[in-house]
């Protein structure tokens, strides 16, 4: 009897170990990351009746619901939010602290490469790369646990949006080259557009609607579409989930924000676009049961943040908003005399201000032969006293200042010391920065508030159990659960948790 216990118990721990061994090796065919520029996370419940069967509305009710998905940085803005759900870390660590930003006084464009050259049409908008990127990104780690078997492709219509997400070593990243029409990458990955990619150019060509509005695709819902058949172009193209590894897509929607920007979170521009993408994510879900098959495919959608309401919606229902007028000229000519009176210098001593950052020019400040301590306190005092900025605080004293906890945090993580200026604004409710050529009607983006940092987050398809959470999670945690689903490594920067809810429920 003794013989028999024993032998029972043997066998079954070594069917345990052989579960464990298959289970370290059970990865999706395919994962997709699919992140929605400007989507607040109230639009889940705003257009949930509007919404068909087949797109989002199936994430919701056949998949899992983060419903307190919050950005953990300042500020909030496109390049950031791309980065950071794909690299499960902030600017801090990952060094794209903005879509424009300053380096050594230098003004930079996040993905900007004049090292490489065009591919696919002759514009500018080709001089693309992720060389900027410091840290890796899912993609990136998932080719290195597959010895590189696996292939990762970025398609959006924004370069940044392709670009970040898919890694530094992407297979391909394509964005739309509006002057031309047409998806372009650039030397970076290719020296010639794949085949499959110059057919569905071809297409586009043909598409009237598309060419008519050239420039300004981005404000059409159609932008959307475009930006779906292109990524179900490289599903098919590439072949991706067919091999023996699995491969990731990365697929960005942005005529959303465009949308956004110009007409703001209420109305008929921003209901189609939503009521479109959501048919353009539907027609998404289909090519993925096609190629890859239902249940062999993960896929998340997560937003890069969020927005405001304009500033004179809220006003007109007594709610506290405003414009705050960057380049007003009786603002400019105060911050001129603050710095002739106090410091002896004029307006050349501040490189600019973006994203409620201020960078300063540390080489002219020298030069001057002034104390950047003296700078800096000089324009908090300028810039506290104005009205409508709630705090200013200096990033290298934040620590220590009397700041609500939430504004420190936010704000040091998103501090890369030689990449994210000096001092940062932070509005009261409601307000936020309007610059010459703003869209009265639209809004913008970039603060700590909810309407900005407060995201959507869902998960569908392989081994995820339908459910929802109001943990407070983040967009850092993506990143992390999505690897530990893989049994790969997360991103060499990670600062995330894997979302256990996710990760555990299977």
């Amino acid at each position: 009897m003794k013989k028999i216990v024993l032998f029972i118990l043997l066998a079954s721990c070594s069917m345990v170990q052989t579960w464990a061994r298959l289970k370290m090796n059970e990865r999706p065919k395919l994962v997709v990351g699919i992140v929605v520029d400007q989507m607040r996370w109230d639009y889940l419940s705003r257009y949930y009746d509007q919404f068909g069967d087949d797109g989002i509305k199936r994430l919701i009710d056949e998949g899992y619901s983060c419903d307190n998905c919050l950005i953990n940085y300042l500020p909030t803005v496109t390049a950031i939010g791309h980065t950071s759900a794909y690299t499960g870390t902030t600017p801090a660590m990952h060094g794209i602290c903005g879509n424009d930003f300053f380096i050594d006084d230098k003004s930079v464009y996040c993905c900007g490469d004049t090292t490489v050259a065009p591919v696919g049409s002759d514009s500018k908008k080709g001089q693309m790369s992720p060389r900027r990127l410091l840290s890796t990104t899912i993609g990136d780690q998932l080719r290195m646990h597959t010895d590189f078997r696996s292939k990762v492709i970025g398609v959006s219509y924004k370069d940044r949006a392709a670009i970040l997400p898919a890694g530094r070593s992407a297979n391909g990243a394509y964005w739309l080259d509006t002057k031309n029409v047409c998806f372009i990458t650039s030397t970076y990955y290719t020296e010639e557009l794949p085949a499959w990619a110059k057919a569905y150019n071809r297409e586009l060509k043909k598409n009237k609607r598309a060419q008519e509005l050239n420039r300004k695709i981005g404000y059409d819902p159609i932008c959307g579409t475009v930006t779906a058949e292109m990524a179900i172009a490289a599903l098919q193209g590439e072949q991706l989930g067919k091999g023996d590894a699995t491969d990731m897509l990365c697929v960005s929607f942005s005529q959303t924000d465009v949308i956004g920007h110009e007409w703001s979170t209420r109305g008929e521009h921003t209901d189609a676009a939503y009521l479109q993408l959501d048919k353009d994510i539907a027609r998404l879900l289909r090519a993925f049961d096609e190629q890859v098959g239902k249940g062999n495919y993960l896929v998340f959608l997560t937003a890069d943040h969020g927005a405001a309401h304009n500033y004179q919606y809220m006003i007109d229902h007594k709610m506290n908003g405003g414009a705050w007028r960057v380049k007003d000229e009786a603002l400019g000519n105060a911050l001129a005399a603050c710095l002739r009176d106090e410091l002896g210098a004029d307006l050349s001593i501040i490189n600019g201000i973006n994203s409620y950052r201020i960078f300063l020019n540390h080489g002219r400040i020298k030069a001057l032969g002034l104390e950047l301590s003296k700078v800096k306190e000089t324009l908090v005092g300028f810039f506290r006293q104005l009205p409508h900025v709630q705090f200013v605080m200096d990033f290298e004293k934040v620590n220590t200042w009397s700041v609500p906890d939430v504004l420190r945090s936010r704000a040091l993580l998103g501090y890369h010391p030689r990449r994210s200026g000096d001092l940062l604004l932070v509005l009261e409710p409601g307000y936020y920065e309007f610059w010459p050529g703003s869209s009265p009607t639209g809004t913008t983006h970039g603060e700590w508030n909810p309407y900005d940092a407060h995201i959507p987050l869902l998960f569908y398809g392989w081994q995820v159990e339908h459910g929802a959470t109001s943990r407070e999670v983040h967009i850092t945690d993506i990143a992390p659960t999505v690897c530990q689903m893989l049994h790969i490594q997360q991103p060499n920067a990670c600062i995330g948790e894997a979302i256990t809810e996710i990760t555990d429920g299977d």
